[in-house]
């Protein structure tokens, strides 16, 4: 159990038992949390004086706590969500309410992140606070904009290459623009698309819409939200797995269809980027994945399977060309956050 797990234990402790605070807590918590100056000021923590700020952090820990454990995916269960929850989730959430006070109209906040950074872990656990605060927050993924099953065997019938749903040209760019644009005007009533991965034996089709009322805070995900195309040149040398001709003109096609892309971004009043300290753990943490499947008794991919699966993605969008420059401090992205390989968090700058 980490130190800061063992503080906020014996604060949710001690207001259970008494209804407050004591100041002796209170520093600590504070002081631990100002040891780490970056995450606080991204975050937009201050150092206020007193008991109350902390304390009034500590009660909304304690009422969402019990909701989240339940509303997580297992593998966010099985560890201890506090140090997440009161380093990340928590502040992040109060700071996009904030922005949504300061904002004449409802916020987007696109969410990038590769296979394994938790991108619907944040998005449920953001999703779940927000309202508890009394913000009306929907999430829509940029999978849920994919073409249709049909739609996407013709495509694949003019470009064989696509042999997988995920890459640019695989979504409906028009139906996510006029959602976004609705939602972001304040429409009453928005039919937001959902996709149904399992149907068509795992290749996917469009599901029943889901009618959102009064959304306020939109949290936008996926795996290149937020990606701007590269300057043609880079494919002339670029990293593998990026190696044959014919790798390098997938690679250009996928960037060019990249500029569709540019007024989904438009849409977003911020970006985060959910990045691994390695971008090749998300082939490791794949693996993983497949292999609790397996162990569990499901269907899972073979190691041989997996590493073409994300090697194809690789191939699409190359993290080190689309992904490592957003995460500079002068880039557009507003939040970065990265992630050891055991998905704890390294650095939120």
């Amino acid at each position: 159990m980490s130190d800061l797990t063992r503080q906020l234990d014996r604060a949710l402790t001690q207001l259970q038992d008494s209804g407050s605070l004591d100041m002796a807590l209170c520093s600590s918590l504070t002081d631990w949390e100002w040891r780490d100056p970056e995450r606080a000021n991204a975050l937009g923590l201050t150092r206020e004086p007193g008991v109350e700020p902390i304390q009034q952090r500590l009660l909304l820990l304690r009422d969402v706590l019990d909701r989240l454990g339940s509303r997580l995916p297992l593998q966010a269960q099985n560890g201890s969500i506090l140090p997440t929850l009161w380093r990340f989730w928590l502040p992040l959430a109060l700071q996009l309410a904030s922005l949504r006070q300061q904002s004449p109209r409802p916020i987007v906040q696109g969410i990038l992140g590769g296979q394994g950074t938790g991108k619907t872990t944040l998005a449920t656990s953001l999703t779940l606070i927000l309202e508890h605060l009394g913000y009306r927050t929907v999430g829509l993924s940029l999978d849920d904009l994919y073409k249709s099953h049909a739609e996407r065997q013709r495509l694949k019938a003019e470009d064989p290459r696509l042999i997988r749903r995920g890459p640019p040209g695989t979504h409906d760019v028009d139906l996510g623009l006029e959602v976004l644009q609705q939602l972001r005007q304040g429409a009453a009533r928005v039919s937001v698309p959902r996709f149904d991965k399992s149907a068509f034996a795992g290749d996917g089709d469009r599901t029943d819409p889901e009618l959102i009322e009064g959304a306020e805070i939109i949290l936008f995900e996926g795996w290149f939200v937020g990606v701007d195309p590269v300057d043609p040149s880079r494919f002339d040398d670029p990293p593998p797995p990026i190696v044959s001709e014919a790798d390098k003109a997938f690679a250009r096609d996928c960037n060019r269809r990249l500029e569709e892309y540019l007024p989904l971004w438009d849409c977003c009043d911020r970006l985060m980027v959910l990045s691994p300290v390695d971008y090749r753990l998300s082939q490791r943490w794949r693996l993983q994945a497949e292999h609790e499947a397996i162990a569990q008794g499901n269907a899972g991919l073979s190691d041989e399977e997996v590493r073409e699966f994300v090697e194809y993605f690789w191939k699409a969008l190359h993290p080190e060309l689309f992904i490592t420059p957003l995460l500079a401090p002068t880039a557009k992205s507003a939040l970065v956050v990265t992630l050891e390989a055991d998905h704890r968090i390294h650095r939120i700058y």
